[in-house]
């Protein structure tokens, strides 16, 4: 076993990821306060090339160095859009026919591994504040709530965490077929 150079990782450009398929996955960053968070949102976003990420409210924008010390370039090549209201970033994507779905403990929340997202339907994922988690204006507009099985003392994850578990799910249910 040796690790893979990066020649023999076989990386697309950013010119060949704007131009590919994209998973039909739209991402809404809710009032998130941390950049890293941010950043790491937009890496993960790169790795499953997802449609667009929206960043709203409080939420820091690029460009930003503590951003892209965690993007790591992948600023350039996910589509980004900011939106001051979170609300309104959730309605135009509902008009848009997007299924919204709210990424929160709620008392309507199916586990993830019970979702089973349809080929034929784009998703806008909400991920909330580190504390104060999705707020009540975009859980208004939820057709579904997905939450991540906990077994230990804290029942939450941190944002990144949490949204790189989801996106892999539904990558996984989409494009993998597993």
């Amino acid at each position: 076993m040796k690790k893979l150079s990066l020649d023999e990782l076989g990386r697309i450009s950013v010119d060949e990821f704007k131009e590919s398929d994209k998973l039909p996955v739209s991402i809404v960053l809710d009032n998130i306060r941390s950049l890293h968070n941010v950043g790491s949102a937009f890496r993960t976003a790169d790795a499953f090339r997802v449609e667009k990420i929206y960043l709203t409210g409080i939420t820091g924008t690029p460009p930003h160095r503590e951003i892209q010390k965690t993007a790591l370039g992948a600023t350039e090549s996910v589509e980004w859009h900011y939106a001051s209201e979170t609300a309104d970033a959730v309605k135009d994507l509902k008009a848009q026919g997007y299924t919204i779905v709210i990424v929160e403990q709620t008392t309507a929340s199916i586990p993830l591994q019970q979702f089973i997202p349809a080929a034929d339907k784009k998703y806008c994922l909400i991920f909330g504040n580190e504390v104060n988690g999705v707020s009540e204006e975009a859980i208004a507009y939820g057709d579904i709530a997905l939450e991540i099985p906990q077994v230990g003392t804290k029942h939450s994850l941190n944002v990144s965490v949490c949204l790189g578990v989801v996106v892999w799910e539904i990558f996984r249910k989409l494009v993998l077929k597993q």
